[in-house]
């Protein structure tokens, strides 16, 4: 179970599940549906059997990399810890299970689940063939608010539409910062990321340009939903978090790049989502 936990990334299940609360409750406050419990949890098996079937699949298609890579040889599958085989039967076990849990929430997420699914599962090929496949990650955890809106109401609206692009773009630039650890290997191999194509410094401006741009829309969040003082508390810990992080790492020190990416952005999350929370007490 440790082997299968630390494969699927478990713990980056925070960066995504408090935007997903923040979509679902969103609905509730927003519109007339009641809570449901039955909804609730099927959101959150969702949202675990996603993010379980993009790892598990990330992990099974970059598994000749990751062996080749340094820094990633220690993962499960080069390790010899669990088989690209059952890694890749996890990822399509989950994938069947996410798309029956759609079922019953609504024909509308059942109907949506095979497009979530592909972006999910088809971001693991995108660094083939693109440098901008941080913005197709940044796509994959935006789907958590909308699709958390989605199950309560059935239709989308533009607040939490807003709020998953304020996802993507935050996704996005802290993916640029993880990969600048990985900048020399994908050159050689042959793999696409920012780093890799423009170099650590301006990788590292065009994500503080992503940061902005989400701080930004997250403004506009506010001001179409017509949130609070709870809700601008948590959006200055957020942006403050934002801007931490681009003081850990600089092109010539990539030491804290752990740190920037995992402490920071969990952080940031949790801060700012549960205060927007408050909001719907």
């Amino acid at each position: 179970m440790k082997h299968y936990l630390s494969l699927i990334a478990f713990s980056h299940t925070l960066f995504a599940l408090p935007f997903a609360l923040a979509g679902y409750f969103y609905g509730v406050w927003q519109t007339d549906h009641a809570f449901s419990w039955r909804t609730f949890l099927l959101v959150l098996l969702c949202m675990v059997l996603a993010r379980t079937a993009a790892m598990a699949f990330n992990r099974y298609a970059d598994a000749a990399y990751d062996a080749a890579n340094p820094r990633t040889q220690r993962r499960e599958i080069p390790a010899g810890k669990i088989s690209r085989s059952a890694a890749l039967a996890l990822a399509v076990g989950c994938a069947t299970a996410f798309w029956a849990a759609a079922y019953f929430i609504n024909p509308v997420c059942f109907a949506l689940a095979p497009v979530a699914l592909a972006i999910i599962l088809g971001y693991s090929y995108t660094k083939r063939f693109t440098s901008w496949s941080h913005l197709v990650l940044g796509l994959a955890l935006a789907l958590a608010p909308v699709g958390a809106y989605l199950a309560v109401t059935g239709t989308i609206a533009a607040v939490p539409l807003l709020l998953g692009i304020a996802v993507l773009l935050w996704v996005s630039g802290f993916d640029i910062i993880y990969a600048l650890q990985d900048r020399t290997f994908d050159r050689n191999a042959g793999l696409h990321s920012v780093p890799a194509r423009f170099g650590a410094g301006t990788a590292l401006r065009i994500s503080e340009i992503l940061h902005v741009l989400s701080a930004a829309v997250l403004v506009a969040v506010g001001l179409m939903a017509g949130f609070g003082i709870w809700y601008w508390l948590g959006w200055m810990l957020f942006a403050f978090m934002l801007w931490r992080q681009h003081r850990l790492v600089s092109p010539n020190d990539l030491s804290r790049v752990n740190a920037a990416f995992f402490t920071t952005n969990g952080v940031a999350s949790i801060l700012f989502c549960s205060l927007m929370l408050v909001e719907f007490l």
